[in-house]
């Protein structure tokens, strides 16, 4: 058997090391660097060795004070800024994956569902009541959840639900909260909520604590897993649905389980950094061209790589300029041509065969 007749993702490399092995390698390198970069650069720059050392001191020693400025600097603000960027990043990435598999389409993200724009609303309204941390949180999820039922209770025709009307209804979901917050910043003091609002839905991990962290990843880690653990699932979910009901599959039940975690994920994710998109639209498709579309291979790849992209634009929007880029700015400014590249890339090569 040739490496011709094995496909790209399954080729072979010397010493028997497969192409899709090699990919995994370079994407965990890539996330691996990032992060390790995000800990030492900013205005205060701390050496590699120095910023490894504090992280492996501190995390052995939870109970130890922090008397020097670089381990605060390394071990209480930076550190948990890119570990909940890390966690945010691969959320939004494996959450964007899982919906293009759904709905068999790799132009879908989770702002589809109109459940990013159901959560932003309810942290607008917690914002602007002077609701933080956990509360905001839980109303964060639960208007991010309000939308989901919203959409599905539209969606819902003479008993069955089809994906062209889920898109419909999250469309109609999505205009209808993005009014509600449109008309909160009108209403909202101008020299205190309403900057609070249109920073946060701008996104930004700026005000990341461990106390953020702590908040943000139950629902997190909840969701990836059990979205992770779906993977074949959404093998069989991303056929025509005659197809996935021969293979034992409930599609109607297993795609409102897949939007509900979905829900999970951003909600937590929306609670702690404000709105950021296309990352759910850019890293799945990505990865689709490395890895292929078995979702076993997909979902993984997404995390990793969500993850890595994610600290990186972090650390663009910190180091930047003096003054930090909002993150919803810069994944746009970098994911829009970054994703049309990949677009025409992808039906350059589907119109060739």
């Amino acid at each position: 058997m040739t490496d011709a007749t094995l496909g790209p993702a399954q080729s072979r490399r010397p010493f028997g090391i497969s192409a899709t092995a090699l990919v995994f390698a370079g994407m965990g390198a890539f996330t691996l660097l990032n992060i390790v970069i995000a800990i030492c650069v900013g205005r205060y720059g701390v050496p590699v060795g120095r910023a490894l050392e504090i992280v492996a001191h501190a995390t052995l020693n939870p109970g130890a004070e922090l008397s020097e400025i670089d381990e605060r600097i390394v071990w209480l603000v930076r550190t948990p800024r890119v570990l909940l960027a890390a966690l945010c990043g691969a959320g939004l990435a494996v959450s964007g994956a899982a919906l293009q598999g759904v709905f068999r389409n790799p132009l879908v993200s989770p702002q589809v569902l109109g459940i990013s724009q159901g959560a932003a609303f309810g942290g607008a309204l917690a914002i602007s009541l002077g609701i933080w941390g956990a509360p905001l949180l839980i109303m964060v999820f639960l208007f991010g959840l309000s939308a989901l039922a919203m959409v599905g209770f539209i969606a819902r025709i003479d008993g069955r639900t089809e994906i062209i009307t889920v898109i419909l209804s999250g469309m109609v979901v999505g205009a209808l909260f993005s009014a509600f917050v449109s008309l909160l910043q009108y209403f909202a003091d101008p020299n205190s909520s309403l900057p609070a609002i249109v920073y946060w839905l701008m996104g930004s991990f700026a005000t990341a604590t461990w106390e953020r962290v702590g908040i943000a990843a139950p629902g997190m880690a909840i969701g990836v897993f059990l979205l992770w653990s779906l993977r074949f699932r959404l093998n069989i979910l991303s056929l025509d649905d005659a197809e996935a009901r021969s293979l034992g599959a409930r599609p109607d039940l297993e795609r409102w389980i897949i939007f509900v975690l979905v829900a999970l994920v951003v909600g937590s994710q929306v609670a702690v950094s404000g709105v950021v998109g296309w990352i759910g639209l850019v890293i799945p498709h990505a990865c689709r061209l490395m890895v292929g579309y078995d979702h076993r291979k997909l979902i993984p790849a997404s995390i990793i790589a969500g993850a890595g992209y994610m600290v990186l634009i972090d650390t663009l929007a910190r180091t930047m300029t003096t003054a930090e880029i909002p993150l919803g700015v810069l994944t746009a400014i970098v994911g829009a041509p970054v994703f049309a590249l990949l677009l025409r890339h992808h039906y350059r090569e589907k119109g060739s065969k």
